[in-house]
C-alpha cells in the first residue's frame, strides 16, 4: 500500500515491442457468445527497423511458450512481400467474418511503404488488419538514418504519414507511455464493424527496444464484444411503409450480409416476401444461385436478369452494400423515375446513400425484424405500424396486418428471364472456342468440378466481371472476389490467408477444411507471385490457375470501347519498324516460374485437359499450379449495362470520336439519385 492508502499496481518491465506482442496475444473477440483469439499471429519481414524490436519480442515469446499446448499464442509467419502479407491478412479476416485477423510488421522505409496498397485495400473493403510499420528514430540521434525521408519544412514526419488517409486509425508511438492508448484505440476500431479497416501504429525503431514498467493489467485477457445493433422501431416502421408500397421491389445483397452471418435471415426474408435478390461482388453467395428468388449479380458486370429488375424497380432494398459504381452501373442501373431506396446497413454512412430511408442495424437483426414486420405477425405489426405516431393510424395497421408478398406476375417475369439466362451461361461455359479456349470455358469447368464449398479467389482484370455475371455460387464463403480496390496481385496472397483461415476453422472444429483456388491472370501473376514461396515454406496447399492471354485482357477490351484501340495492353516485343508493342509474343513462361518458386505445375492446352488437371490439383497435397492459355478476344455474354469511363471530348482518331458518341448516349441516362 502507498502512503495514501491506495494499492500500487503491479508492474512488469518489458520493451515496447515485447509489450506490444504480449498485448496482442491477449486480445479476443466475441459475437453471439462465441469467443476466439482476435490475432491469429504476426506476418512480417524483418529489417534493421524491426529485427531488434518486434523480431526479438516474437522470438522471446516463442521460446517462452514452446512447451505450452499449441505453442506461441502469437505465431510468426515470414512473408515474401510486405504488400502481399497485408493481402494475406485481409483474405484471412474476410473468411473469418472480420472476427479474427493477423498483425503485420515491416521495417522502416520501403518495407513499410510497401504496405500502403494493402492498407488502402483493407480500409476500402472494411476489413480489419493491424499494421505495425517501423519508423525512424524518435530521438533523432543520428538523423538522417538509412531509408529516412527528410523534409526541410518539417522534422516530425516520415514516410509512414502516408498511412494516415489509408487507415481508420493511426498513431505514432514516440514514448512508451503512449503505447497503451495506441493499442486500445486500434482495437476499438478493428473490432467495430462500423469503423473497421486498417489500423496503423507506427513504431520508431529505437522506441521498440526501449524498456518501461508496464501495469500488469495491460496484458490481462481482454474480450472485445462485436455488437449486433437492432433497428430503431421508428426507423423500422418507416422502412416497412416504403417496402409495403412496392410493386416491383428488388433486394441488393452486399458483403455485409455475409460478414453478419445473415444468409439464413436473407433466405427467410426472400421466401416470406418473394422479393428477388440480386448480389454485389462481395455479396455473391449470400443467397444460393439456384434459389427461386436469386437473380444474379447487378450492375455493370451483372446479369441481364437482375439489371432489368433494377431498371424498373420502384423500391430497392440495399442490405450491407456500399453501392459502388459497378453495383449502380455508374448510377444508370435504376431508371424508374419514382424509385426509392431503403438501406439496411450497420453504418449510417452507407445507409444514407441515394437519399434512402435509413435502417441502421446489423444485417441479420434488420432482416429478421423486416421479415416479422412484413409477415403480418400481430405483435410486431401493431408495434411497427404505430411506432412514432401520437395515435395509431388505422390504415397503417390494416396494411401492416396483411402479409406482404410480390405479385405472381412480377415473379413470373423474372423467372422466365432467369431460365433463358441459364441457357446463355451454359452456352458460354461450353463454347468450344478454337484454337485457344475461351475464358468462359475455364470458368465453366471450374464451376462444374469444384466442390460447392471450395473457395474461388480473384481480384482484377477481366475475370471479376465474367465471374459476377456467370459464376454459380452455392455457399456464402465459396466466392471471394476482392473488388473494392480490385488490386492486381491480391489473388495468391489473399488465397494464402483464406486457406490459413480454413485450416484454423477445421482445427477449431468450426467446419471442415476447404480447398482454395486462386484464379490468376498473367498480369496479376507478374505483379505478385511471391507468396507461392510462403505457402510452400509453411506447408500450406493452394490450387493456382494461371490464365495466360498475353496481356491485359480487361483493359484491352476497355481501351477498345473508349476508342484507344487496345494501345499498350498486349505483352509483345517492340517492333523496331513501327516503334510499337506489336511485335511477336514474349517468351514468358509463367509455369516455369511457378515451378521455380516451389509449386507443382500442370500444363494444359484444351478444356478436357484442364478438367483432368482440376481433379489432379484437388487431390494433390502440395501447392499446385495449372497453366492454360486462353483467347482474350473470345466472346462473352453482355450484361446489358454500362460503366462510366470518360472518353476524350476532342480527338483526331475516328475510333475515339465514335466512342465519345456512345459515351454521351449512356451519360444521358445517368441519374443523381438524390
Amino acid at each position: 500500500m502507498s502512503a495514501t492508502g491506495t494499492r500500487k499496481s503491479a508492474t512488469v518491465r518489458l520493451t515496447v515491442a515485447q509489450a506490444t506482442t504480449r498485448f496482442l496475444a491477449a486480445q479476443w473477440s466475441e459475437r453471439d457468445g462465441v469467443r476466439r483469439r482476435f490475432f491469429a499471429g504476426v506476418l512480417g519481414i524483418f529489417g534493421h527497423g524491426n529485427v531488434a524490436g518486434i523480431g526479438q519480442a516474437l522470438l522471446q515469446m516463442e521460446q517462452e511458450t514452446e512447451k505450452e499446448p499449441g505453442g506461441s499464442p502469437l505465431p510468426y509467419v515470414l512473408a515474401r512481400n510486405e504488400q502481399a502479407m497485408v493481402h494475406t491478412s485481409v483474405g484471412y479476416a474476410r473468411q473469418q467474418d472480420r472476427l479474427e485477423t493477423w498483425a503485420c510488421t515491416a521495417s522502416i522505409g520501403p518495407g513499410s511503404t510497401n504496405m500502403l496498397t494493402g492498407a488502402a485495400l483493407a480500409t476500402i473493403n472494411r476489413i480489419p488488419v493491424l499494421l505495425l510499420p517501423s519508423d525512424t528514430f524518435a530521438t533523432r540521434v543520428a538523423t538522417p538514418v538509412l531509408q529516412e525521408l527528410e523534409q526541410p519544412y518539417a522534422a516530425d514526419i516520415s514516410v509512414n504519414d502516408a498511412f494516415r488517409p489509408l487507415s481508420r486509425f493511426f498513431d505514432r508511438v514516440t514514448r512508451p507511455e503512449q503505447l497503451p492508448s495506441a493499442l486500445l484505440g486500434a482495437m476499438r476500431v478493428l473490432t467495430d464493424p462500423v469503423e473497421t479497416g486498417a489500423a496503423t501504429i507506427a513504431l520508431p525503431q529505437d522506441v521498440q527496444a526501449e524498456a518501461y514498467d508496464w501495469p500488469e493489467e495491460l496484458f490481462a485477457r481482454r474480450v472485445w464484444h462485436v455488437a449486433r445493433p437492432v433497428p430503431e422501431p421508428a426507423a423500422l416502421a418507416r422502412a416497412v411503409e416504403v417496402l409495403r408500397s412496392a410493386s416491383k421491389p428488388l433486394l441488393v445483397a452486399g458483403g455485409g450480409v455475409i460478414y453478419s452471418e445473415a444468409t439464413a435471415a436473407l433466405r427467410a426474408f426472400a421466401e416470406a416476401t418473394g422479393i428477388p435478390v440480386a448480389d454485389t461482388q462481395a455479396g455473391k453467395g449470400a443467397l444460393a444461385w439456384d434459389h427461386p428468388c436469386a437473380v444474379g449479380g447487378v450492375g455493370s458486370t451483372g446479369s441481364p436478369v437482375a439489371n432489368v429488375l433494377a431498371r424498373d424497380a420502384d423500391v430497392v432494398l440495399g442490405v450491407g452494400t456500399r453501392y459502388s459504381d459497378f453495383t449502380t452501373a455508374s448510377r444508370t442501373a435504376f431508371q424508374n423515375p419514382d424509385v426509392r431506396f431503403v438501406n439496411l446497413n450497420i453504418t449510417s454512412f452507407d445507409a444514407a446513400k441515394h437519399a434512402a430511408t435509413m435502417l441502421v442495424a446489423d444485417a441479420r437483426e434488420g432482416l429478421t425484424a423486416l421479415t416479422e414486420a412484413l409477415g403480418g405477425d400481430p405483435a410486431s405489426v401493431l408495434k411497427t405500424a404505430t411506432q412514432g405516431a401520437e395515435s395509431p393510424d388505422s390504415r397503417a395497421v390494416e396494411r401492416a396486418g396483411t402479409p406482404y408478398r410480390v405479385e405472381r406476375e412480377y415473379a413470373a417475369g423474372w423467372t422466365a428471364r432467369r431460365e433463358e439466362w441459364t441457357r446463355v451461361v451454359e452456352r458460354a461455359y461450353h463454347l468450344g472456342h478454337q484454337p485457344l479456349p475461351a475464358q468462359t470455358e475455364v470458368l465453366g469447368a471450374l464451376n462444374e468440378l469444384l466442390d460447392p464449398r471450395d473457395v474461388l479467389v480473384q481480384a482484377a482484370g477481366s475475370m471479376p466481371g465474367d465471374l459476377q455475371m456467370l459464376w454459380r455460387a452455392a455457399d456464402e464463403k465459396a466466392y471471394h472476389v476482392e473488388y473494392g480496390y480490385s488490386c492486381m496481385g491480391y489473388e495468391i496472397a489473399g488465397a494464402l490467408g483464406i486457406k490459413m483461415a480454413a485450416m484454423a476453422n477445421a482445427a477449431a472444429g468450426r467446419e471442415a477444411d476447404r480447398e482454395v483456388f486462386a484464379l490468376v491472370g498473367d498480369g496479376s501473376y507478374l505483379m505478385m507471385a511471391s507468396e507461392i514461396v510462403t505457402a510452400v515454406s509453411e506447408g500450406i496447399k493452394l490450387n493456382l490457375v494461371i490464365v495466360q492471354n498475353q496481356g491485359f485482357a480487361s483493359i484491352g477490351a476497355l481501351s477498345e470501347s473508349v476508342g484507344s484501340q487496345r494501345f499498350g495492353t498486349a505483352y509483345r516485343y517492340r517492333d523496331p519498324n513501327t516503334g510499337q508493342l506489336d511485335g511477336g509474343v514474349l517468351p514468358v513462361d509463367l509455369a516455369a516460374n511457378a515451378a521455380s518458386l516451389g509449386a507443382e505445375v500442370i500444363r494444359v492446352r484444351t478444356i478436357d485437359e484442364f478438367r483432368e488437371a482440376i481433379r489432379a490439383s484437388r487431390a494433390a497435397t502440395k501447392t499446385t499450379a495449372i497453366h492454360i492459355e486462353t483467347d482474350p478476344l473470345a466472346p462473352v455474354p453482355s450484361s446489358e449495362s454500362w460503366w462510366d469511363v470518360p472518353v476524350a471530348q476532342v480527338a483526331a482518331l475516328e475510333s475515339t470520336q465514335h466512342a465519345r458518341k456512345t459515351y454521351e448516349e449512356h451519360k444521358a441516362t445517368q441519374r443523381p439519385l438524390i
